[in-house]
């Protein structure tokens, strides 16, 4: 990353605490700066209304306060808030549940590192904000193609 560009701050909620830490471990190898972990909805609530992170990687199946609320009650702050679903649970009335709502993105529980940068990358592509994600996007690919080549 060169010096005019910046991190992209993120929040990670699951209640899979291995999950969260795996996941915050790949984000900041990519050039993502996760500024808080949470454990359920209201924790991803919480946390997005004091931190406003760029984007919020959020798992939907949780006890309590599902990745449902939490989308819904984020959305309430900001309508335009980057969300990215990681989750394990692909079936047909969650993907029509989340289809159609812009700045979403679903991911596979199961992701390999590729389906992560893609899931990214679709977010940072969206008009919504776009000029606030600027380059960035290319140093995650080539963090990416570094750690590759080197491995």
């Amino acid at each position: 990353m060169n010096k005019n560009q910046r991190k992209i701050s993120a929040i990670v909620v699951d209640d899979d605490k291995v999950i969260v830490r795996l996941l915050s471990e790949r984000l900041h190898f990519c050039g993502v700066n996760v500024i808080g972990v949470g454990y359920n909805g209201q924790d991803a609530v919480e946390l997005y209304q004091r931190l406003r992170p760029e984007i919020v990687f959020l798992d939907i199946m949780m006890p309590r306060y599902d990745g449902f609320y939490a989308l819904q009650n984020i959305r309430l702050i900001n309508n335009r808030a980057k969300i990215l679903m990681v989750t394990a649970v692909l079936r047909n009335d969650v993907l029509e549940r989340l289809s159609g709502i812009p700045s979403v993105e679903i991911v596979d529980k199961t992701f390999d590192f590729d389906d992560l940068l893609k899931g990214i990358n679709k977010l940072l592509e969206s008009p919504i904000d776009n000029m606030a994600f600027n380059g960035i996007e290319n140093s995650i690919i080539s963090a990416v193609l570094k750690q590759s080549n080197t491995n």
